[in-house]
């Protein structure tokens, strides 16, 4: 597929690259990291030693990471990795 002043196959690599950013940030986000908390960091509750065990690293309680879950997070609605072509149609 022509694209203008690139090369070929250089739509197709943006978009494998978009897929890629997506899933490492996905991965990332659901990925405790560190030493998990006895209490909540958001309502201090104490979290059960079940679910620490069970995730690594977690930092909320049940009801607050269900919470979050729930709630909407914005996103930029364009592509970054995106050519200077692409960004001007």
């Amino acid at each position: 597929m022509a694209g203008g002043w690139t090369r070929d196959g250089a739509v197709n690599d943006q978009i494998e690259d978009s897929i890629r950013d997506e899933l490492a940030r996905l991965k990332a986000r659901r990925a405790p990291v560190g030493e998990s908390r006895s209490h909540c960091a958001e309502c201090e509750d104490p979290i059960p030693e079940a679910r620490r065990a069970a995730l690594p690293g977690v930092k909320l309680c049940l009801d607050c990471q269900q919470e979050r879950d729930r709630t909407p997070q914005t996103r930029a609605g364009f592509n970054r990795r995106g050519s200077k072509d692409s960004q001007l149609k």
